[in-house]
């Protein structure tokens, strides 16, 4: 995979341009990217979609204090988008332009949720929704109605412990970032367990609380290896293909900020954000993230959209790589 270029920059403001701890992105059928800020205000205020291009020209937002904790996003054929919010134990519904549709959980309309986290919809719009403290996978209608649930806590085939991210290959089979046991599992869409890829651990192949999946239309998995700070690819197979850390450089929004801030443009330049060598006790994935602006600081979100473009989003650095 080649990094192709960054998207958005750090905003504090509840409202208007800029991402505050971006959590997942979804792409409508018209092209326009779809970001979910969880911006950890009490208020909720700054919990938000927003919309973008490619080219990163700022369309607005909506659902601006509407959301308490909110997790992933996903559009279905028909453009309505899809957000879990695993606080309210809802899942929300907007059309494309933002307004809402409809919304079932924890108001009694619909299935029951217990921590919805990851959300993937199917080729004939059935939602397929992770609930992590209730540790299963649950297959709804778009209206909210259970057609089928699997799982249990454990670290047996089938078990979960803290699952969080979920996704569909190009057959329906589902597989499901499987956050405590360091581990994704893949399933039929009838929840018959099929592999798992990834152990516990910092090498090639291993993983640490993998939160989101993606697979690419040859079969490669794609994994957010959120605790070592990188993202993993597997073949079909299983085993290990690819190593990426994170090469980000400025995006355009970023670029523009700075150019009308000539003070932080400046400290910028006289600061030491490349990496280097750090002290012993900053050599864990977490510091040399936090202390290296190129590369992966949470990375906690994988997606692939129609042209074959891989999105990973970044909380702790308020930023979407780009790569193909």
């Amino acid at each position: 995979m080649r990094y192709v270029k960054s998207i958005g920059f750090n905003s504090n403001q509840p409202i208007g341009r800029g991402f505050n701890f971006p959590y997942d992105t979804a792409r409508s059928g018209d092209g326009r990217i779809f970001v979910l800020n969880r911006s950890g205000s009490i208020s909720g205020l700054g919990n938000r979609i927003q919309i973008c291009t490619f080219d990163e020209e700022w369309l607005g937002e909506f659902a601006n204090g509407t959301l308490a904790k909110p997790v992933s996003i996903a559009f279905d054929s028909t453009d309505r988008l899809y957000l879990t919010d695993e606080v309210l134990n809802e899942i929300k519904v907007f059309d494309s332009e933002g307004q809402p549709v409809r919304s079932w959980g924890s108001n009694g309309n619909g299935a029951g949720l217990s921590g919805p986290a990851g959300i993937a919809v199917d080729g004939d719009d059935n939602l397929y929704v992770v609930e992590q403290y209730s540790s299963q996978v649950h297959k709804m209608t778009p209206e909210g109605e259970s057609i089928l649930k699997w799982g249990e806590e454990g670290s047996g085939e089938g078990q979960f412990n803290l699952p969080w991210g979920v996704t569909l290959d190009a057959d329906g089979n589902v597989y499901v970032a499987d956050w405590r046991n360091d581990r994704i599992q893949k399933f039929t869409a009838d929840g018959e367990y099929l592999a798992s890829f990834g152990e516990p651990g910092e090498g090639e192949g291993q993983l640490h609380r993998p939160s989101s999946v993606a697979v690419s239309d040859d079969g490669m998995v794609i994994v957010a290896d959120w605790g070592n700070e990188r993202v993993q690819v597997f073949s079909p197979d299983g085993g290990f293909h690819q190593m990426l850390r994170g090469e980000g450089a400025l995006s355009k929004w970023a670029t523009e900020w700075l150019e009308v801030n000539p003070d932080e443009f400046g400290a910028r330049k006289r600061s030491d954000l490349e990496l280097g060598d750090l002290p012993k006790h900053l050599l864990t994935p977490y510091h040399v993230g936090s202390q290296t602006d190129q590369l992966f600081w949470g990375p906690v979100s994988v997606k692939i959209d129609s042209d074959g473009r891989l999105y990973v989003t970044e909380h702790s650095r308020h930023r979407i790589q780009v790569y193909e």
